[in-house]
């Protein structure tokens, strides 16, 4: 399942996507993350039927996503992303 953190507004989509199904809350994302944007839930708020750990972006980051993130963004040559890097399943995406 994809999970979709983040917002749209009038300059915009900011979105961090989780691939629930991928992630298996080993926390790495958690750790690289200089803004602390992603929490380790015990289960998947989205999805009822996985008990399994799961990343998650905490609930009062998801509305300055775009803020929180930029640090890690550069404006040119978009390589991946520090918490993309260090997810070893390749279960988060960020949209912008």
């Amino acid at each position: 399942m994809l999970a979709h953190y983040g917002y749209s507004d009038g300059s915009g989509s900011y979105f961090i996507t989780i691939d629930t199904d991928k992630c298996y809350g080993c926390g790495d994302c958690v750790s690289v993350c200089p803004s602390a944007v992603f929490e380790i839930l015990d289960e998947d708020p989205n999805d009822p039927l996985n008990e399994n750990p799961v990343a998650s972006v905490a609930s009062d980051k998801n509305p300055k996503v775009k803020y929180l993130c930029a640090e890690c963004k550069p404006s040119t040559n978009r390589p991946k992303l520090p918490c993309m890097v260090a997810c070893a399943a390749d279960a988060i995406e960020h949209s912008w």
